[in-house]
C-alpha cells in the first residue's frame, strides 16, 4: 500500500507535465466524442454500431482473479462479434500492483482507454484530470442510466464531472449462522433490529453456547464506524475532506467502549484472538464453521462462502433506536472510467453501456463483480433461474435495503488507507488498555486530521 501511495504522489507531481502535453496536442487529436454517426440510444443493449463505423482498438485494463480474466475475455470476444469494427487490447492484472502500474501510465499519458477503477482511488485520478467526463455520453443517450439508482450513480461524480460509471453495488450487512442462533434459542434478526437487540443477542449466544456473538474485528477499517457516525446524522469527513467531519468525540469513544465491554466478557474476540481467526481465512472463519454467530461484512458474503456453508444468511446492520436517520448507503463495487487521453471515448462509452445494460453480457458476468446496478438486469437475473439461492437472496435483499439507505458518501479522500490504519491503531490502544476510549478518540482525530490536511 505504501508503494501505491508513493506512485500516486508521483502521479500528482507528474500531472502538470502530462496535462501540458495533452493540452498542446489536443487540437491535433481527432477524438470520437464529436462523432455524429449513429449513436447508441437510451434503450440500447449494445447492438448499434460505434460512432464512426471505422475500425478501432480499445485498450482495456482490469484487476481480478483468473475466473474474472476468463469471462471478461469472453465478453470482449462477444462484443467484437456484434461490433466487428471494435477490437480490444486486454490488459488483465491482479490487485497487487494494479494501481502502481496505472499511476505510471497516467503520469506518462499512456493510460488504457477503459480502466476498471476503485472507489479508494477514483478521487486521486479525477483530481489529476486523468479521467474523462462521461456526462456528455449520458446526456446524448450513449450510456443509459435510467435504471440505475441516482445516489449510486452519483458516486462517480467528482468536482461536477462523471469520472466513472458504477458497475456494481454493495452495502454493509451482518452475516449470521442460523444454526448457532437456534442453539442459543435466539430468533433470527430482521431489518428492524437495534444495537440493543444485537448486544442482548450476543450476550445470550455467549452464555448459552460459549461461542462468539460477533466473530470479526469491528475496527479493521472505518466502514462500520462510518455507519455508526451516519446514524447520528454526522459525516465521517468534513466537506473539504481535510479533517474529521463530526464535532463530538463521544461518537468515537462510545463506539470503542461498546466493543471493549464485549471483549471483556468474551462476547467478541480481543485483538490477539482475532489475529488467530484472520489466519484461518474467510472460508474457515467462525461463522462458517459454526464456532461464531455473526460478523460484519458486505452483502455478498453468504454468496462468497456458499461453497463451504450454504446456510449463512445476511441482514442489514442494527438500527439506532428511536432514530429515523438512514445510516446505510449503497457502496459502489467498482467503476469503468475512460482515460482523458483516449482518442476513442465514444466507443469506450458504448462498451460501458453494453456492459451495464446488456442481458447477454450479464449472463456471462453472473454478478461476479457485485450486484448489477441496473434494476432491469437484476430482475432478468432473478427470473433467469441461473442464480444460486444465495445470489438470488442477495439481489432480492437489495430492494429491501434501499429503503434504509441514505445518500452515498463521497469517494474516499486521498490518504484513506492511512486513515484506516490510524483508526485501527487508536482503537487497539484502547482495547489493550493502554489509553482510554476518550484518549483514543482524541488520538484518532489528531492523526486523521494530519493525514487528510496533507493529502486533500
Amino acid at each position: 500500500m505504501r508503494k501505491t501511495l508513493k506512485r500516486l504522489a508521483a502521479l500528482g507531481m507528474a500531472a502538470a507535465m502530462v496535462f501540458s502535453m495533452t493540452g498542446c496536442s489536443s487540437g491535433n487529436k481527432k477524438t470520437s466524442t464529436t462523432g455524429s454517426s449513429k449513436e447508441a440510444t437510451a434503450g440500447s443493449t449494445g447492438d448499434t454500431k460505434t460512432a464512426s463505423g471505422e475500425s478501432v482498438t480499445l485498450k482495456i485494463t482490469w484487476w481480478g482473479g483468473q475466473g474474472r480474466h476468463d469471462y471478461t475475455q469472453k465478453l470482449l470476444d462477444l462484443y467484437t462479434k456484434s461490433h466487428p469494427n471494435v477490437k480490444f487490447e486486454a490488459i488483465p492484472s491482479g490487485w497487487d500492483g494494479y494501481f502502481d502500474k496505472l499511476a505510471t501510465q497516467a503520469a506518462s499519458g499512456s493510460m488504457p482507454d477503459l480502466v476498471q477503477m476503485d472507489y479508494l482511488y477514483i478521487t486521486t485520478y479525477a483530481k489529476n484530470n486523468s479521467l474523462a467526463d462521461l456526462q456528455p455520453f449520458i446526456d446524448d443517450g450513449t450510456i443509459n442510466i435510467s435504471k440505475v439508482d441516482e445516489k449510486l450513480l452519483n458516486t462517480g461524480k467528482i468536482d461536477g464531472k462523471m469520472t466513472g460509471l458504477v458497475l456494481a453495488s454493495s452495502y454493509l450487512s451482518m452475516g449470521y449462522n442460523p444454526d448457532v442462533l437456534a442453539a442459543a434459542g435466539v430468533a433470527e434478526p430482521d431489518s428492524t433490529w437495534t444495537w440493543e437487540d444485537f448486544i442482548t443477542m450476543s450476550k445470550t449466544i455467549k452464555e448459552k453456547t460459549g461461542k462468539y456473538g460477533l466473530s470479526n474485528g469491528p475496527v479493521d477499517d472505518t466502514n462500520f464506524f462510518n455507519y455508526w457516525v451516519r446514524q447520528r446524522g454526522e459525516s465521517l469527513f468534513s466537506e473539504d475532506k481535510k479533517s474529521i467531519g463530526y464535532a463530538d468525540d463521544k461518537i468515537f469513544s462510545d463506539y470503542i467502549q461498546m466493543w471493549a465491554d464485549q471483549m471483556k466478557e468474551g462476547i467478541i474476540p480481543n485483538p490477539d484472538e482475532y489475529a488467530a481467526i484472520q489466519a484461518l481465512g474467510q472460508e474457515a472463519g467462525p461463522v462458517v464453521t459454526g464456532d461464531g454467530a455473526m460478523l460484519s461484512e458486505w452483502n455478498n458474503y453468504a454468496s462468497k462462502v456458499s461453497s463451504v456453508n450454504d446456510k449463512i444468511k445476511m441482514v442489514t446492520p442494527p438500527l439506532l433506536a428511536d432514530s429515523q436517520v438512514k445510516g446505510l448507503w449503497l457502496k459502489p463495487g467498482m467503476f469503468f472510467s475512460v482515460a482523458e487521453t483516449s482518442k476513442v471515448k465514444k466507443e469506450a462509452a458504448e462498451f460501458i453501456n453494453w456492459f451495464v445494460n446488456s442481458e447477454e453480457a450479464n449472463d456471462l458476468i453472473m454478478a461476479e463483480r457485485g450486484t448489477p446496478v441496473s434494476s432491469d438486469i437484476r430482475e432478468h437475473m432473478i427470473s433467469s433461474g441461473k442464480l444460486t439461492v444465495q445470489q438470488k437472496a442477495m439481489f432480492e435483499d437489495l430492494e429491501k435495503a434501499l429503503v434504509l439507505c441514505g445518500e452515498t458518501p463521497d469517494p474516499d479522500p486521498v490518504g484513506m488507507s492511512e486513515v484506516n490504519e490510524a483508526f485501527k491503531n487508536s482503537a487497539y490502544s484502547a482495547f489493550y488498555g493502554q489509553i482510554t476510549p476518550e484518549e483514543a478518540a482524541a488520538k484518532f482525530r489528531k492523526d486523521a486530521d494530519a493525514i487528510l490536511s496533507r493529502g486533500n
